[in-house]
């Protein structure tokens, strides 16, 4: 049998490969005689170098299989890494969906929150609306159960009410004056006995060196001790004493200063209110710069004597709001004098309602000047008790609700240019009784009574005229041409017989018998039972805006209940209209991100002047504006936000 032996192999094996090819014989042959050691060590030979060859050929073969398993270790090592990348990159992709995934719900989550937010928002609005719809008819009661006090008031009342009220402001500052010297006179105190006690403290410790320069040490010395012991206790005492006492007149130091910071803001207050009662029934030009001017100084002193009393934030802010809002309305209206310019009536209205505000915060403030104990006066240096309450229902009585938007543009402007009443002739009381008695024919008059003459730019006869039921109505007549100018009556209506678009007709229907015709509504709004409508004539296809009527109609009855021409009698006469831009170059002066969707040529009032203007109604986002261009320029000259409410929308 032939073995498999490596190609690499000694000449000493292929010998011994030939001898074991031999057949027997040959080998008895050749194993013929021979030197027998020479024999051996041939052998022996042969078969090391075998051995040899063997060992050899196995370590080659163990290190091929070594090598062989090196490698396939290192195949399984790199499959095993390329598996773990695999489920890293898993994990990571995994871990990417899981985030998708989260970002998702986190996004449906604030979605839904925003929509929950949203409807909130609409229910409280809602609830604001109502709010306001309940406070306005308590205004109006108010109002005339207050018209009705001041009418049947005697002239001999009026005197004394005005009396007593002088009075009490007297009074007020009588006892403000009082309070005021009180407390410089506890604070003179004060610093009084606070030099005595500084004094007698020098005066003290003077003994107190001259005693321990009289006792030399030696003999006595625990007389010495014992003297020195007790005037130690003594000096220990003193301290104490003298420190509680400095305590107690820091403390009453700090109430006189808090005391007199609240004097401070009464006087600022009452001069604040003055301020304003003035303002409110003022018409000059130099007399509303100078009372703007003051109101200006109250605020900012107002603000000042806030800031040193200790209230809470926001108790603070409430009143600081008040305070910065009259300030800033008081330099707006400033500015508006000082170009030139004047209040409208809305802007009286607006100076109306911040001193009615500023009244009840200067009477709550008086009150408790007047009213406030040392001890009170400490619980509200401590953050509480009744006077810490009482600011923070101050605080509430200066917040404002807001007020939703009723009006058309340019509703209060007045006359504007030349006043078209002045070349109508003057006619006399008794001339003006009649026209009222024919004016009101439809409305069953059973008595006609003068009420005085309203001296303005229209100026007109005043006339209460009472119907068969009872029923009073406040008019109006002109001097100059016996116009209806104004009416007013509080008529009940107290259910929904006519809608707007009926009370609408009924207007006009009512303005036609008063010869007034071509007419457009630009402005519908539904308070309770009433609808209110605003009336602009058009002239050639052109809205003038100056000459406004605005109409009340009971929707009940559906009948007129009140009435106000006066913009339509001052402003009406004949004009010529010509716009020098094309409104297509007007619109694309518009601002970036207005969408507009109605426009109109009008002409408006702008600073006692008229303006041709093109109207554009636009919307915003969810917003809605009304937004003026000059028709001669392109220049934006007025822009008004449309808010719309349960009350009515601006018409386009």
């Amino acid at each position: 049998m032939k073995k498999n032996i490596g190609t690499n192999v000694s000449s000493g094996a292929k010998k011994v490969e030939r001898v074991e090819e031999l057949t027997p014989q040959d080998a008895n042959a050749k194993s013929a005689p021979a030197p027998a050691p020479k024999k051996k060590r041939t052998s022996s030979k042969r078969q090391a170098a075998v051995k040899r060859e063997k060992k050899a050929a196995d370590r080659r073969v163990e290190a091929a299989r070594a090598r062989a398993g090196k490698k396939e270790q290192k195949l399984e090592k790199k499959a095993e890494l390329k598996a773990k990348k695999l489920e890293k990159k898993a994990a990571l992709k995994e871990q990417k969906l899981e985030k998708k995934r989260a970002l998702a719900e986190r996004k449906l989550a604030k979605k839904e929150a925003l929509q929950r937010k949203k409807t909130e928002r609409a229910e409280k609005k809602a609830e604001r609306k109502a709010a306001l719809k309940e406070r306005r008819v308590e205004r109006r009661a108010e109002k005339i159960a207050r018209r009705e006090l001041l009418k049947n008031e005697t002239k001999a009342e009026k005197e004394k009410r005005i009396a007593r009220e002088k009075r009490e402001h007297a009074a007020l500052r009588r006892r403000k004056a009082e309070a005021r010297e009180k407390a410089r006179a506890d604070r003179r105190q004060a610093r009084e006995n606070a030099h005595a006690r500084k004094a007698e403290e020098r005066k003290h410790k003077r003994e107190q060196r001259t005693e321990r320069r009289r006792h030399a040490p030696g003999f006595g010395g625990w007389l010495a001790a014992v003297i020195s012991l007790g005037t130690a206790c003594l000096a220990l005492a003193t301290v104490v004493t003298a420190g509680a006492i400095r305590m107690n007149d820091i403390t009453v130091d700090v109430e006189g200063g808090y005391r007199s910071t609240l004097y401070e803001m009464v006087s600022v207050s009452e001069q604040l209110d003055d301020d304003l009662s003035k303002l409110r029934v003022s018409s000059g030009s130099n007399e509303q710069r100078k009372l703007l001017t003051d109101i200006l100084v109250d605020a900012a002193l107002m603000e000042s004597a806030l800031e040193r009393i200790p209230v809470d934030n926001a108790t603070s802010t409430d009143i600081s709001a008040f305070v910065n809002g009259t300030g800033s309305y008081a330099r707006t209206l400033l500015g508006r004098i000082a170009a030139g310019g004047t209040l409208t009536p809305a802007e009286k209205e607006r100076v109306a309602q911040l001193y009615e505000i500023n009244d009840k915060l200067y009477n709550e403030l008086n009150t408790l000047a007047t009213t406030m104990t040392a001890g009170e006066l400490r619980a509200f240096l401590g953050g509480n008790g009744p006077i810490a309450d009482r600011f923070g229902e101050l605080a509430q009585g200066t917040k404002e609700e807001p007020r939703e938007t009723e009006e058309a543009p340019f509703a209060d402007e007045g006359n504007v240019g030349e006043n078209a009443l002045s070349s109508l002739p003057e006619i006399a009381q008794s001339e003006a009784e009649e026209l009222a008695r024919k004016y009101f024919e439809a409305y069953h008059m059973a008595e006609v009574r003068f009420a005085g003459e309203t001296v303005a730019a229209a100026s007109c006869y005043n006339f209460t005229l009472i119907d068969e039921n009872g029923l009073e109505i406040y008019a109006q007549i002109t001097k100059n041409g016996g116009k209806l100018a104004f009416f007013d009556t509080y008529e009940a209506c107290t259910q929904k017989n006519f809608d707007l678009e009926t009370c609408d007709a009924i207007a006009r229907e009512y303005l036609a018998g008063l010869g007034i015709a071509d007419v457009e509504a630009v402005w519908l709004s539904d308070g309770g039972m009433v609808a209110n409508l605003t009336y602009t004539t058009v002239r050639e296809g052109v809205r003038v805006y100056p000459e406004i009527i605005r109409i009340r109609v009971c929707e009940e009855k559906g009948r007129v209940v009140g009435m106000d021409a006066r913009g339509y009698l001052l402003n009406a006469r004949e004009r010529s209209f010509g716009a020098a831009m094309d409104e297509s170059e007007a619109r694309a002066r518009l601002s970036e991100g207005l969408q507009p969707y109605a426009v109109h040529l009008a002409l408006i009032p702008v600073d006692g002047r008229e303006v041709l203007a093109y109207e554009y109604g636009c919307t915003y986002g969810e917003d809605e504006y009304i937004v003026y261009l000059d028709a001669q320029t392109g220049e934006e000259v007025q822009v008004f936000r449309v808010r719309t409410s349960a009350r009515g929308s601006y018409l386009r």
